[in-house]
């Protein structure tokens, strides 16, 4: 019974410790703070400076633990003690809230009266920009207008996160983030600026589209005018009425606060696009990010809008920029290199690899990674075995007499003329060149004028043209499609004449060099034992369009039960790795060696090589096949380049 009244007595100990050690609630709790107690005189005060009474003072007159809220003409602040700098006379609401454990608690709405206008309050340029100065009004347009033009920035709206203010996007000379860039590039770069980002997610984002990359902004129209003035008070005048009669005309007042660089609205809110009405009007500041004679951005918080403005002055004053438009740009003396080329008689086929691309405006392929048939887009339709299509087709452009003979696929002859002028425009007369290439839709065709325009000229190194691009602008896109015409010599070859590279056939290596039942004949490597003993100067395999090697294998016996057939293919690197070709057998270059003969294989870059670290050919699979492989010669006809 005794150690039952002591564990009784234990627990009544640690219950009375329990609740005198836990909080009273463990909410926030109810408001210790009423709106009836926030009267002015007893949890603030309202005074005028006694030697200015255009200076206001707002005093909290709470405990410190309280954080005020403020509501006043230039707009909020959290401060205890709010100093005003009004310059008109006139009567001005104030509201004085405060931050409790039950949320936040306002008072009732006060005011105060300024009776005299104090004009040192309005010297400040930011009211001479906004307004046109004392007397003055200026007439403001959203930067954006039916046509779907804008002259200062790229659109009517960008987007910021909204804890930007002036000082995150003006740099520290003073200049801001758009004039201090050249060209108004509107190029930001945060770490110039005042306050530049911050490391804890705050002024972080922001987005500067234009509208045809952000059409659902807004659509396209003529906005209104946003009128200040500085006649006899602030006011301001936003007529939208015309645009959108639910946001019509407000006639108000306005105030900036040139230390923060916000205005604060009466009556009136900044003008804007219909699709951002609500988030407007819900905003709970209006910050000044930009300032200029000609143009402003007005920021809402917490939205992150930023409207851009244009003055009426600068609106009227605009004249549109005349667009140019970019051009191929063809090398120096390139009439003379094509009038050179086809005054030979000199066929011209298509590219049985790269036979057709998309270019920008500036000849620049849009597709740069199309270098063989199997890097085409399957959309295209188009594969090695597309080429078959098209193996008949030829043009033959004569610079002597300006004939034209077009041999279509089919075998179809057609005879006429063209002309050339300095811009690279061929215009055909009597023939008209026109043929599926692929995928039954991708075409070769002239314009409707009969037209082509060479965008790209292809020289070896010795300065011959190998190739060149053509192409028909398109109707409506600014691109041009075009289509890749090479050189075809007397004898048939589709190669124009390359640069050969001496080659010494004593070092040459071949055989199962790595062991992996592959043939292949090492022209030269880092790696290999033509690097101490090398046929050739790998400084000398500088090509920018075409590398092929013809070379002759004899004494091949294959053992019985061998495939029969094997692919011959291309490695290739380049001094610094920074371009490698290496087939699996299905690319155009590669040839198929079923024994004795000669074959040729090539490979075209896709980027100018400059020296070689690997340059092999592999028969996959034919090393092993071979009954003798000491009985084997190999032999090296031809190295060319393009």
């Amino acid at each position: 019974m005794n150690k039952i009244y002591k564990l009784l007595i234990l627990l009544s100990v640690v219950a009375i410790l329990f609740t005198g050690c836990s909080p009273e609630n463990f909410a926030l709790g109810s408001q210790d703070v009423k709106s009836t107690d926030l009267v002015e005189g007893i949890a603030y005060k309202i005074e005028h400076d006694a030697t200015n009474p255009n200076i206001v003072y707002l005093t909290s007159l709470m405990d410190s633990k309280y954080t005020p809220l403020w509501n006043h003409p230039q707009g909020r602040s959290q401060e205890q003690k709010v100093t005003l700098k009004m310059p008109f006379a006139g009567t001005y609401k104030v509201q004085f809230g405060v931050e409790t454990r039950g949320g936040v608690v306002y008072g009732d709405t006060v005011t105060f009266k300024v009776d005299n206008m104090y004009a040192e309050f309005v010297s400040d340029p930011m009211w001479t920009l906004i307004s046109g100065g004392a007397g003055k009004e200026k007439t403001w347009y959203l930067d954006f207008d039916a046509q779907g033009v804008s002259r200062y920035f790229k659109a009517p709206m960008y987007f910021f996160t909204p804890t930007y203010t002036w000082d995150n996007l003006h740099y520290s000379t003073g200049e801001s983030y758009l004039d201090g860039n050249t060209n108004e590039s509107f190029t930001w770069d945060p770490k110039k600026a005042i306050t530049p980002n911050l490391k804890d997610g705050a002024a972080t984002w922001y987005w500067l589209p234009d509208w045809a990359s952000a059409t659902w902004m807004c659509t396209k129209a003529d906005f209104g005018t946003m009128i200040f003035n500085l006649k006899g008070g602030a006011n301001v005048i936003v007529d939208q009425e015309a645009y959108d009669l639910n946001l019509g005309k407000k006639v108000g007042t306005y105030m900036l606060d040139t230390k923060s660089h916000t205005i604060n609205f009466t009556n009136a809110i900044p003008m804007h696009v219909k699709e951002r009405d609500a988030d407007v009007k819900a905003a709970t500041e209006f910050r000044i990010l930009y300032l200029t004679e000609n143009a402003m951005q007005i920021i809402t918080v917490p939205g992150g809008e930023v409207f851009n403005y244009i003055s009426k002055e600068y609106k009227d004053k605009w004249v549109a920029p005349v667009t140019v438009e970019p051009e191929p740009k063809l090398p120096t003396g390139w009439q003379t290199d094509i009038s050179q080329t086809v005054s030979k008689s000199v066929k011209w086929v298509l590219s049985p690899t790269t036979p057709f691309n998309w270019a920008n405006l500036d000849g620049s392929l849009m597709n740069a990674e199309w270098t063989a048939p199997d890097k085409y887009a399957d959309w295209t339709g188009f594969t090695a075995a597309s080429a078959a299509g098209y193996a008949n087709f030829s043009l033959t452009l004569n610079s002597s007499d300006n004939t034209a003979t077009y041999v279509a696929p089919n075998g179809a002859t057609t005879k006429g003329s063209y002309n050339l002028n300095e811009k690279g425009v061929y215009t055909f007369l009597g023939v008209n060149p026109n043929f599926v290439i692929s995928g039954g839709w991708v075409t070769l065709a002239t314009t409707d004028a009969n037209q082509w325009r060479i965008t790209k000229i292809e020289k070896d190194l010795s300065g011959n043209v190998v190739g060149m691009w053509v192409g028909k602008r398109d109707a409506v896109k600014a691109e041009y499609m075009v289509y890749h015409l090479i050189p075809q010599l007397g004898g048939g070859s589709t190669e124009a004449k390359g640069t050969e590279v001496v080659f010494d056939n004593t070092k040459l290596a071949s055989g199962d060099l790595e062991k992996n039942g592959n043939l292949r004949l090492e022209l030269y490597s880092e790696y290999g034992s033509t690097k101490a003993n090398s046929p050739l100067n790998p400084t000398d395999l500088k090509f920018s369009n075409r590398l092929s090697v013809t070379f002759t294998l004899t004494g091949v016996t294959l053992k019985a039960g061998a495939v029969g057939t094997y692919k011959a293919a291309i490695y290739f690197a380049n001094a610094d790795w920074s371009m490698q070709y290496s087939s699996d057998g299905t690319k155009a270059g590669d040839v198929t060696v079923n024994g004795d003969g000669t074959y040729t294989v090539w490979f075209e870059p896709t980027k100018a090589v400059t020296e070689a670290l690997v340059f092999v050919i592999d028969m996959k699979g034919m090393g092993a096949d071979i009954a003798d492989l000491t009985a084997v010669k190999a032999k090296i006809d031809k190295i060319l380049l393009y």
